[in-house]
């Protein structure tokens, strides 16, 4: 029966055999879905199918609408989707789907595969990233914006508040300001082209057709044509950008960046000529800014532990469970319209539809955890690993033993960890009792644990926390 409703929403769940070599199975198991329309382009097919052959993945085919990939989603269950799309797909609308879809595999609230949006301003673009193999391990930084050099080997960044300031560390050595011309154009394209960092980090204004360095003075700009990044100068000289090394782009504080309206955007050009294989960014003007800057502080904080995609997930997850427990009764509402840019009395509109008549002081955590859960984007392989270099200050082991699931935490070193403390479970569970632990305040899902209250450790130190489950066979 059930796989007769597949084929009745004309949808392919299958298993594709391919000469080569290929990884083992990914853990928990890997979809890649795909609308038959990209799937039929010759050229975009060789996309999904790359990543069916490096991770042993499953393939769902939908016609039309992505919605329509829920029950094949359901059955296989899979630890990864990545959902393959060529940019006329790509928009907001995909982004703010696929966040609500993922959400919709069982019944708890949160978010069940860690995913992504694998597109590119052409199908080449999409294909070296899908047939990347090798992790990143983040050495050197460079940023647009603020960023603490001491977690990187090397790094620079300039400010966006300051006409010609900016920070260099180099190798062995320590952070020093520095003084440079106040238009940084130059500057910042040559950092991507010969410095070659790991991570780029921006913040300030932008839109989905450009970058502006300058947050608070006159400086160029990063605009974009044909899936290639050029930086402005202020006398109007262009510098191309062509940075081949594999990198992840944050764009964590910038409006519209991660929005795809048509091929000419920063985004399919941060896939682009910016050599990004992983991007995370807005697709709606940002106000609030947690989702952006709680990826950025999930993946800083315990160098060397999480992988961007999974300090995207769990800065998504902290969300919900801020919803879930902060506004429980309006935890359902989704919002229709994010337009806030061409409607100014927007926010007054969904304050009303949240049953504010009077000035309180939730409306603003309340409308900004609501409108940052849906509209931040992740382009690239979710199960690609990038993440900082070093020896993470905690590790975490989870054993089982006759549904008994326990929690280790042991400190390398004294530390507190600045966001709450998540790890992924290694099989889906059910019918969840917590046995210890209670005073971290953990998040216990089918397929992670999360302490929301994060223990302050010595040096040795080893905490633990101790739940029952039941094993959900697949």
């Amino acid at each position: 029966m059930r796989k007769t409703l597949l084929a009745a929403l004309i949808l392919t769940l299958s298993s594709i055999s391919f000469a080569g070599e290929a990884f083992a199975p990914i853990e928990g198991g890997y979809a890649v879905v795909v609308s038959k329309a990209t799937y039929d382009d010759a050229d975009w097919k060789k996309v999904a199918d790359a990543l069916i052959e490096k991770y042993a993945g499953k393939l769902i085919v939908y016609d039309g609408d992505v919605k329509q990939s829920l029950p094949a989603l359901k059955e296989l269950f899979p630890r990864y989707a990545c959902f393959v799309a060529r940019p006329e797909e790509a928009g907001r609308n995909l982004v703010v789907s696929v966040h609500r879809l993922t959400r919709q595999l069982d019944d708890d609230p949160y978010t069940d595969v860690v995913w992504g949006i694998l597109t590119g301003y052409s199908a080449s673009d999409a294909l070296r990233i899908a047939q990347e193999r090798k992790p990143l391990i983040i050495k050197k930084a460079s940023a647009g914006t603020g960023i603490d050099l001491d977690k990187f080997e090397e790094g620079r960044w300039f400010s966006e508040g300051t006409a010609g300031e900016f920070w260099q560390k180099d190798k062995g050595g320590k952070a020093e300001k520095k003084s440079g011309p106040a238009d940084s154009t130059s500057a910042l394209v040559s950092t991507l082209n010969d410095f070659q960092p790991d991570i780029f980090l921006t913040s300030g204004h932008a839109s989905e057709r450009d970058w502006q360095p300058g947050y608070s003075y006159k400086n160029g700009q990063f605009r974009c044509k044909d899936g290639k990044l050029v930086g402005i100068d202020l006398e109007g000289k262009g510098h191309l950008i062509h940075s081949t090394n594999p990198k992840v782009y944050l764009g964590a504080g910038n409006c519209l960046i991660g929005n795809i309206p048509d091929k000419q955007c920063m985004a399919l050009a941060w896939l682009g000529s910016g050599g990004a294989n992983q991007m995370v960014g807005y697709t709606v003007v940002t106000w609030f800014g947690a989702m952006g800057w709680g990826t950025r502080d999930n993946l800083f904080d315990l160098p060397g532990r999480s992988t961007l995609a999974d300090a995207f997930y769990f800065s998504n997850q902290n969300i919900v469970y801020q919803l879930e427990t902060r506004f429980p009764d309006k935890k359902k509402i989704d919002f229709d319209n994010f337009e806030m840019e061409r409607n100014p009395r927007l926010m007054d509109e969904y304050a009303a539809k949240l049953g504010y008549t009077a000035p309180d002081k939730n409306i603003h955590d309340h409308i900004g955890l609501l409108w940052d859960r849906d509209t931040v984007a992740f382009y690239g392989d979710p199960a690609w690993q990038a993440r900082l270099a070093g020896d993470p200050a905690l590790t975490t082991e989870i054993t089982s033993a006759a549904g008994t699931y326990t929690l280790k935490i042991h400190a390398n070193k004294a530390c507190k960890p600045g966001r709450p403390l998540a790890q992924f479970l290694p099989q889906r569970v059910k019918n969840i009792e917590l046995i210890s632990g209670k005073e971290f305040e953990p998040i216990i899902t089918d397929n992670f644990i999360m302490l929301m209250k994060t223990p302050e450790l010595k040096e040795g130190q080893d905490v633990s926390v101790v739940f029952k489950a039941q094993l959900i066979k697949q």
